[in-house]
Formats: structure tokens, sequence, C-alpha cells
């Protein structure tokens, strides 16, 4: 009965731990990890919020328009829907310009990276601007009430 196919008696040295141990420590040393690759996704991480919903992206100018004949370098408009809640953004060289729908108090942060948060003021009508473009990657941060949203993340 020695030979079942699950029989590990004859394995008593084996050890799996030591093994991972220095398999991780060989590839480490023959294919390390980028320190950019590693930087990203430590800031990823600190951007991620647990409790956050996610709103997702249900139009981008970018790619859902119709091109207008005669206007060259249209504002980019993106909206986002997070169940009830409609976040419509213009993204222009000058910078944010959105709304809120419907309209209610909120605090929204425009994320670039974990040091680039950048506070916008909600009126009580919804709206929101913003005079700094984003140059990179970014995200809207929405707090209203007690929940948490953030976007998808799109690339300026």
């Amino acid at each position: 009965m020695g030979d079942a196919v699950g029989d590990t008696s004859g394995d008593a040295g084996f050890d799996a731990d030591l093994l991972e141990e220095e398999l991780r420590g060989a590839a480490a040393v023959l294919d390390p990890l980028p320190a950019e690759l590693l930087q990203l996704a430590m800031d990823a991480y600190l951007l991620h919020d647990l409790d956050a919903r996610v709103a997702e992206l249900t139009f981008d100018s970018l790619v859902d328009a119709i091109p207008v004949r005669g206007v060259e370098d249209p504002p980019r408009m993106l909206t986002f829907q997070a169940g009830e809640l409609t976040v419509d953004v213009e993204v222009t060289d000058d910078g944010l310009l959105g709304q809120l729908l419907p309209p209610q108090p909120a605090r929204i942060e425009v994320l670039g990276g974990p040091a680039t948060a950048h506070p916008l003021t909600v009126d009580a009508m919804g709206r929101f601007t913003g005079d700094t473009p984003p140059t990179g990657p970014f995200a809207l941060r929405l707090r209203t009430g007690g929940d948490v949203i953030v976007t998808e993340w799109l690339r300026a």
C-alpha cells in the first residue's frame, strides 16, 4: 500500500515552506521586481478605499461621442453612475467642471497619486470646479453623507 497516490511517507524530510522560501529567494535574485512597479503597487494600495463604492463610467466623449465638424480639441465629457447618483464631469485644459445629480452636499477630491489629492468645492446645486487639469491617471473620490464613492481611474 506504500505506492498509493497520496502517500507521502517516503517524503519525511521534505519541507514545502523551506522550498517556497528558497524559490522566492532565487526569483528575487534572477528576476527582481522593478522598483517603479513596486512603487506603483504601493501607491495604488494607499489610494484604495475599502468602504468605497465604485462609480461606473457610463459615458466618455473620447469613445462614445459623435465628432462635430469644425470643432477642434473639444472638452472631454465623462459621466459616472453609482446607484442613484450621477456625476457629470467636463475635463478641459483649464481644469475640471462638473455636477452631482441629484444635487447634494459633498466633498470631492481629484486623485492623481497618494500625495496629490486636490479638494474641490461643491455648491448647493451640486456643481464643482477645479482649476488644475489632471495630467496623468486620475479618479474622483466623493464623500456624500456617510458614503464614499470613487470613480474609475482614467487617463487625462
